[in-house]
């Protein structure tokens, strides 16, 4: 029997990706889709683009109680309001997908390339920002054997979807087309997640300086990472042995490339370097691996699922 689930802000662009994943999911069935302001409305009048998926569901108020049998939920929602409602879900087992819960102790960080045994073994999970999913998967195979110390520099460039569904001045897709820009140098909100998992994974003596910048396109992360180890170091094969059974981990040649990653959950990762100087270069989908196919992995480890359930599909080449 399928495990009946609950999506909170299932109009945005992550709750979007959640309803468009589950809708062909093996074991699990969207049984209600909250939204404040859409609530009464079915859901393929809002999302056509799930037309035949979803005939008879409508939106429901977030402030209506949950059916019993709803075992899960996911939480789409903006950041501050998944606590009112995480409060809410008594004993359900829930990924949350915004930053609310990510230093919470009793929340696991849902990393699973990372986390895998804290998420199987939690109720609750703090789905990662995409930013950090990207920079903590660059870097946790140099974290995990203590091979990160001094300075490492982090260029990550996004794409517009990152800011919402909601149009911002200087966030929304035509006032970046075209155009490139930084911002929050060395003050964004994901960089001190990113060094409490990298301190978690063993990484102790460093100091990160992250540069977001915003790209002309509208899916995807790409990092950059700079840092030096000894030239003693193996990190190909550092890189190669972490990640060897890993489902959604590509280890790459020369370069990846977003379209590769785009609305899958994989991350592609290449390793370069000279003399003492290495490189590390990941892509993922920022609504992909960066947040909705992440929850759901999540979901499907807490729940017992093979975590590799419904998210099997190769990535576009246009």
């Amino acid at each position: 029997m399928s495990i009946p689930v609950a999506i909170y802000g299932a109009t945005g662009y992550g709750g979007q990706e959640l309803l468009r994943l589950l809708a062909t999911h093996p074991e699990f069935t969207v049984a209600a889709a909250l939204s404040r302001k859409q609530a009464g409305v079915s859901v393929e009048k809002v999302h056509p683009q799930l037309a035949g998926f979803y005939e008879g569901l409508e939106f429901t108020s977030p402030e209506a109680p949950l059916p019993h049998a709803i075992e899960v939920a996911l939480l789409a929602v903006p950041h501050g309001t998944a606590t009112v409602i995480a409060e809410k879900m008594g004993d359900r087992r829930v990924v949350d997908l915004s930053r609310d819960y990510r230093d919470n102790a009793d929340w696991a960080y849902g990393v699973p390339e990372t986390n895998r045994r804290n998420i199987i073994e939690s109720r609750h999970v703090a789905n990662p920002g995409c930013f950090a999913t990207g920079a903590v998967l660059a870097l946790a195979p140099l974290a995990r054997n203590s091979m990160l110390w001094d300075d490492i520099t982090l260029a990550q460039t996004t794409g517009s979807s990152g800011s919402g569904a909601v149009a911002k001045a200087g966030t929304h897709h035509p006032e970046r087309a075209q155009d490139m820009r930084a911002y929050k140098v060395l003050t964004h909100q994901h960089e001190p997640e990113v060094v409490r998992e990298l301190r978690r994974l063993g990484a102790s003596k460093f100091d990160l300086a992250m540069i977001p910048q915003s790209g002309s396109f509208a899916r995807g992360i790409f990092t950059v990472a700079h840092l030096r180890t000894p030239e003693s170091v193996d990190v190909q094969a550092l890189y190669e042995k972490f990640y060897a059974n890993e489902p959604f981990v590509r280890i790459r040649e020369g370069t990846p490339a977003l379209r590769h990653v785009a609305r899958t959950n994989f991350c592609d990762i290449a390793v370069h370097r000279r003399g003492e100087r290495v490189v590390i270069l990941s892509a993922i989908d920022n609504l992909g691996k960066g947040m909705a196919t992440q929850a759901i992995q999540n979901l499907n480890l807490i729940c017992g699922i093979d975590e590799k359930a419904g998210l099997l599909a190769p990535g576009a080449n246009l």
